[in-house]
């Protein structure tokens, strides 16, 4: 009897165990937030390619390239500067800190690494493209080609 009451008490405590792993282990956060957060004032946007096209309709804004090697840019591109070569570029980019800026890779690894550089070096108002220039042009959207 006392033999069944210890193994009763183990297997309650080994399900009570598993409950706790899993309630503990579960994870809430929202895989489709697309704005990343720093600080209260200073944020990035990841934006789908349609959005990207809208947003640098706008003449105000400004549209970086961040891809190394070179590579064909979206028409209207402001700047070419590589993701890892901002700060050292500063005089390429906006004064004001407050600009809206649209930035592109080939894929989006590169913009999203500056989007983070951007902000640290002050700027408040960034747009990245999600899935960088592929993502662009399997919309169909045109770049211009690079002259060799």
């Amino acid at each position: 009897m006392r033999y069944l009451k210890n193994i009763k008490k183990m297997i309650s405590i080994a399900l009570i165990s598993i409950m706790l792993l899993i309630v503990g282990c579960s994870n809430n956060t929202n895989s489709s937030t697309v704005t990343k957060e720093s600080s209260a004032t200073k944020w990035y946007q990841d934006l789908s390619a349609q959005e990207f096209k809208s947003v640098i309709e706008d003449p105000e804004v400004f549209v970086l390239d961040v891809h190394t090697p070179e590579q064909p840019h979206i028409k209207g591109t402001d700047a070419v500067i590589p993701f890892d070569k901002l700060e050292v570029n500063l005089a390429k980019l906006p004064k004001d800190k407050n600009t809206k800026i649209a930035l592109y890779c080939r894929s989006g690894s590169m913009s999203k690494e500056a989007s983070e550089e951007l902000i640290t070096l002050g700027y408040t108002n960034i747009n990245n493209l999600e899935g960088g220039a592929n993502a662009w042009k399997n919309e169909g959207f045109p770049v211009e080609e690079l002259v060799k």
